[in-house]
């Protein structure tokens, strides 16, 4: 619906009766079935391990940020500690007008800054500070939009002001005040006054967690990206009212802390008392997040070795970002449920077990369908194949799932390695590491490793009772000393045939048997316990594998999306009409897909009025024009031909040429 008054007016659109009802979150589960309520389940048990996961990587890096928060909040408290006392000591200490600085490094993962920023602000604000403000370079282009901004969010805190004030105030700022730093002085001092004053009954404007005078705590969230000038006018007007409030700089920092010296000149930067300050490194926290989501039962859900790949491949050679990271899992997590019907078993072992009982048919059917399930079903005896394939009650499960997710273990050259270095250790080495290995499986739940732990503490008791381990250390010093007696040549060279003849037939040791004994069975849990996921029954349930269409949504190739936006829009819109051969142009098509196909028919230079009818022959054939008046129609073709030139030059496949003012040069040759 449109209109074609030329007036400014308000026109109202009836909604249309006949409009289809919104399909639920729900329904694209179904992915062609009529299962709706295995749909339906499928996306709670989906939102209900998001939400989980989420909590737990939030928690999680609160933990891993309360370090840097506390040594920050104890910089805070030393820096003005005895501005409320009204002290001259302070004056001292804050010589030569510097103002207290925290450097944070963040480091190049800029994406998670944003969330560390934020969560750094509202612990500020809950434990010692109503005034904290975060600000942005491209917010502030020049000093009087940063003393704007700097005013609206301190003035935002919980301050209330006189009703004089309220009536002179403007639509964006709490009260009209003046943009400077003397403007602050006086607030903060009226905020202070009012605060001391004010009567117990009364509501205070401070909380109790809050300091008493709290500092103004100022966040420059991107250093780096503001203005140097900018920079130097602030920090010049604050150093001369330092001492009349208490202001604290916090600079959010992705590179080195030298910036600070290059963005800033000698006379503004020894204006300032910078401590440095280094968060943990997001390949440390990337480390924790795995620990958490994938080394461990606590989530039933896991992806595989490729879909892993392709996340920590983002991670390392795009942006550093534990946060993108994240969000991957959660794309992988949402296209495992919408993807697999049986990823309705892909929850906590006892609810599986109830969901196990109330498969449907078609879904035990799904189950036969697996590539895992195929190979277990060979693997047994022809009876049993036959109950597999035939009968449902003889196909409920329990499901399993392993931490493993590469190739097999034991075929790795570092674990070969690893068990050559362990069959050459010494006693008290070997001891060590079962020792170690005893603690582990101790504070492990798993049942079935009740028996491995016992053996190994078994191991432990003999090594520990062992006194045979350097019998043949003391052999072989006592020949050591037996040659250095003899200095003879020929007793000599009869003393090193016999040490060479008994090394051929040497005997092993008890404790090197024992040690052999020790690594087989070692080797012989990690066969049994760390096979590959790819090798577990119903594998598919819990593990997406799907690395190629995560792969599409978060490794995106513009290029080829837009030559296949241009050339086929059926692929994207899904409409009819848009049908067509690659050779064909088809007047349905969206404007700058004509434009486009019909320029590939061109040379370098593209004359515009021949483009021009050749376009308006497309479109009126098809008949897609909004008035029938002729006139009209042309000026809407021209129009239309006009934007859809204008778009082609935006994206790159065309521009102005100086040898023909009616033509346009090509910047692309064939298909591209």
């Amino acid at each position: 619906m449109s209109t074609c008054s030329v007036s400014k007016g308000c026109f109202v659109f009836k909604p249309n009766s006949n409009k289809r009802k919104r399909s639920s979150a729900a329904d694209y589960f179904s992915k062609g079935n009529n299962d709706l309520g295995n749909s339906e389940l499928r996306l709670d048990t989906c939102l209900l391990l998001w939400k989980q996961i989420k909590s737990e990587t939030e928690q999680l890096q609160e933990d891993l940020n309360k370090n840097l928060f506390d040594n920050l909040i104890k910089f805070l408290r030393q820096s003005h500690l005895d501005f409320k006392e009204k002290k001259a000591e302070w004056i001292c200490r804050m010589k030569s007008n510097e103002i207290p600085t925290a450097a944070v490094v963040l480091g190049v993962n800029v994406t998670d800054h944003e969330l560390t920023i934020k969560s750094l602000s509202e612990v500020l604000r809950d434990d010692v500070t109503p005034f904290v403000v975060s600000l942005k370079a491209k917010e502030c282009p020049g000093i009087k939009q940063l003393l704007q901004k700097l005013i609206i969010q301190l003035m935002g805190c919980d301050v209330e002001l006189d009703s004089s004030e309220e009536e002179e105030c403007p639509k964006n700022l709490p009260g009209r005040v003046r943009c400077s730093v003397a403007s602050l002085t006086n607030w903060y001092k009226n905020v202070i006054k009012k605060t001391d004053t004010e009567s117990p009954c009364k509501k205070r404007t401070f909380s109790s967690r809050h300091w008493e005078s709290p500092p103004v705590v100022i966040i420059f969230k991107d250093m780096e990206s503001f203005t140097t000038k900018v920079l130097q006018d602030f920090i010049i007007m604050s150093s001369h009212c330092i001492h009349e409030f208490p202001l604290v700089l916090i600079f959010g920092i992705a590179t080195s802390p030298m910036v600070i010296h290059k963005l800033l000149p000698h006379s503004v930067s020894s204006l300032l008392c910078i401590e440095l300050f280094q968060s943990l490194s997001s390949k440390e926290h990337l480390t924790k997040v795995i620990d958490k989501l994938l080394l461990t039962s606590q989530f039933p859900f896991k992806i595989s070795e490729k879909v892993l790949q392709v996340l920590t491949n983002i991670f390392l050679y795009h942006d550093f970002s534990v946060h993108n990271f994240v969000k991957g899992f959660q794309l992988s997590l949402l296209e495992h449920f919408y993807s697999h019907p049986l990823s309705v078993l892909c929850c906590e072992v006892q609810e599986s077990e109830k969901r196990v009982q109330l498969l449907s048919h078609n879904q035990f059917e799904n189950i036969r369908r697996l590539p895992s399930f195929r190979r277990f079903v060979e693997s047994q005896e022809v009876e049993k194949q036959a109950a597999l394939l035939t009968d449902d009650e003889c196909l409920k499960i329990r499901e399993l799932h392993c931490a493993c997710l590469e190739r097999s273990v034991w075929e790795r050259e570092e674990y070969e390695s690893a068990m050559q270095l362990v069959r050459m250790l010494a006693k008290d080495e070997l001891v060590a590491i079962l020792e170690k290995c005893v603690d582990i499986l101790i504070s492990s739940s798993a049942k079935c490793l009740r028996k491995a732990l016992e053996k190994l503490e078994r191991y432990v008791h003999l090594l520990n009772n062992l006194e045979e381990a350097n019998g043949d250390q003391e052999k072989s010093i006592s020949s050591l000393e037996e040659l250095q007696k003899k200095t003879d040549l020929y007793h000599l060279q009869k003393t090193l045939l016999e040490m060479k003849e008994s090394r051929r037939v040497k005997k092993l040791t008890t404790f090197e048997m024992l040690r052999f004994e020790i690594v087989d069975f070692i080797d012989g849990l990690v066969r049994n316990y760390l096979a590959p996921a790819e090798m577990q029954t119903l594998h598919e349930v819990m593990y997406f594998s799907a690395a190629n269409t995560l792969r599409e949504h978060l490794n995106a190739t513009p290029r080829a999306a837009l030559l296949t936006a241009l050339n086929n829009p059926y692929f994207y819109l899904k409409e009819d009409a848009l049908k067509c051969g690659a050779e064909s142009i088809s007047g349905a098509a969206p404007d700058i897909c004509i434009a486009y196909k019909l320029h590939l028919e061109c040379g370098r230079l593209i004359n515009l009025v021949d483009w021009l009818e050749a376009f308006s022959t497309v479109v009126t054939a098809a008949g897609n024009t909004d008035s029938p008046v002729k006139n009209q129609t042309d000026d809407i073709i021209h129009a239309r031909f006009i934007r859809a030139v204008s778009e082609l030059e935006f994206l790159g496949f065309i521009k102005p040429t100086k040898q023909k003012t009616d033509h346009v040069a090509r910047l692309t040759w064939g298909s591209c």
